[in-house]
């Protein structure tokens, strides 16, 4: 047993104790989280992910606490995106603010088994395969630049294949019961529509991880760095996403920024084996100045309001009950 062996069971535990604490006795019952609330335990996961961040300075220097807070301010920016696909799947299928936690929590904890998966297969693939990190690279800057360009997208939930396939797999209530994902009537197991909404967050974090863990390897290669950072930035998601999903709307400019964010760390990826190799330290400046840049052009230079339009609402499958 390997000392990195006992620090990555440490961690996951660690990771488990706090799953365990958030859901078994702050969320026990189901409830509205508040805005109140939802920034206390922004602040808890922020200082957490601080506090790790002095621990990895303290035990493996400098160096690897900077990729640390690097790879963690790269995830936690990038995953602002999740919080407005959260939104428009809680406004489409009208999802009842107290119901929404429950779905966050379990679709995070999927999401991060997934990335797990998702960080392995990248580690593998770099190790034996060099040349992906271009490949890599050149992924990131065209996605930034379409993020940059196409800034607003409809999106149509129901027009998904994977939620397609699921309905002709599993009959579907035609309304909600309860907190509850599954349930039995008439003798027949019937998923609720929460169900398909936890399905399609899951399905919204594999998309966005497809660009965020490339991301995060321009900054570092170390399993367990970026492993961390991912966690860090994930677990923090939920209780952001309550704090900003009312205002998310302000941040017009944001998405220019995480386009700029990802271009750059595209092209430092392309310079990676050159002798113009960029510096951990360089990108933390242009990532914290291209957030800071967007949040404060947004707010000088607010979007001029529209009217609302209507949202429609979930389809409900031919056998719903």
């Amino acid at each position: 047993m390997t000392p990195q062996f006992w620090l990555w069971i440490g961690f996951n535990l660690f990771v488990l104790a706090m799953l365990a604490l958030d859901l078994g006795v702050f969320h026990r019952k189901t409830h509205v989280v508040s805005f109140r609330e939802a920034i206390a335990w922004t602040v808890v996961w922020v200082t957490l992910a601080f506090c790790f961040n002095l621990g990895v300075w303290h035990y493996a220097g400098p160096q690897k606490a900077l990729e640390f807070l690097t790879g963690y301010l790269i995830e936690y920016s990038l995953s602002v995106d999740n919080i407005f696909v959260f939104a428009l799947l809680f406004s489409y299928f009208a999802v009842p603010p107290e119901f929404q936690h429950r779905v966050l929590f379990w679709g995070i904890l999927g999401a991060l088994v997934l990335r797990a998966v998702m960080i392995v297969a990248g580690t593998v693939l770099i190790a034996k395969f060099t040349w992906i990190v271009y490949v890599f690279g050149a992924f990131l800057v065209l996605t930034g630049i379409k993020m940059i360009v196409k800034r607003e997208e409809e999106m149509h939930p129901e027009r998904n294949p994977v939620v397609r396939w699921f309905k002709r797999l599993m009959p579907v209530t035609g309304s909600y019961r309860g907190d509850a994902f599954f349930v039995r009537e008439n003798g027949v197991r019937m998923a609720t529509p929460l169900f398909v909404v936890l399905l399609l967050v899951e399905i919204s974090d594999v998309i966005f991880a497809v660009d965020s863990i490339p991301a995060i390897f321009a900054v570092t290669t170390d399993p367990f760095i970026v492993y961390t950072s991912n966690v860090f930035a994930i677990l923090g998601l939920r209780s952001l996403y309550f704090a900003l999903a009312g205002v998310m709307n302000r941040f017009h400019f944001l998405k220019i920024g995480l386009g700029v964010v990802l271009s750059f760390v595209g092209v430092k990826m392309l310079l990676a084996h050159t002798a113009w190799k960029l510096d951990t330290l360089v990108s933390l400046g242009v990532i914290v100045l291209s957030l800071a840049t967007s949040i404060a052009a947004s707010l000088l230079w607010p979007k001029p309001p529209v009217a609302p339009a209507r949202v429609p609402g979930p389809s409900v499958p031919p056998h719903a009950s």
